[in-house]
């Protein structure tokens, strides 16, 4: 009986090193964490064109749809939408700060188009 409980105890203990691991190197978590502080991430699987990505950047998270479409050599994300879901979340940004982010998107995606959502898109417009 003794040998069964430090068998359940050795498990248990396992199973909780492993959940730890899994926590502490979830990308989502990561995601949140940069956000908090207000840090630069990039959170995205290239492997799949159909699952958006996700960037935060002082502290806004913005979102980015990828379209696949076809380029001279082969089939590429030729289309990538990106917005914001809190746009009270935007202020203090500046057109230097989205540059940044599409340079960012550009360096991951280079055969793609990259169009902002409004009012991102009417902010930059209007610096232009």
């Amino acid at each position: 009986m003794l040998w069964l409980i430090r068998l359940v105890i050795f498990f248990l203990i396992l199973y909780l090193l492993y959940r730890s691991v899994k926590y502490i190197i979830d990308p989502k978590r990561k995601l949140e964490l940069a956000q908090e502080q207000k840090r630069f991430y990039f959170l995205d699987d290239q492997e799949n064109v159909r699952k958006n990505f996700h960037v935060t950047y002082k502290g806004v998270l913005f979102e980015g749809e990828k379209y696949l479409g076809a380029t001279e050599k082969s089939f590429e994300v030729v289309s990538i939408f990106v917005w914001s879901k809190n746009i009270s979340s935007l202020k203090g940004l500046t057109q230097e700060d989205f540059q940044y982010l599409q340079n960012e998107i550009k360096e991951r995606y280079p055969n793609a188009k990259l169009d902002w959502k409004s009012p991102i898109h009417e902010f930059l417009k209007n610096k232009q």
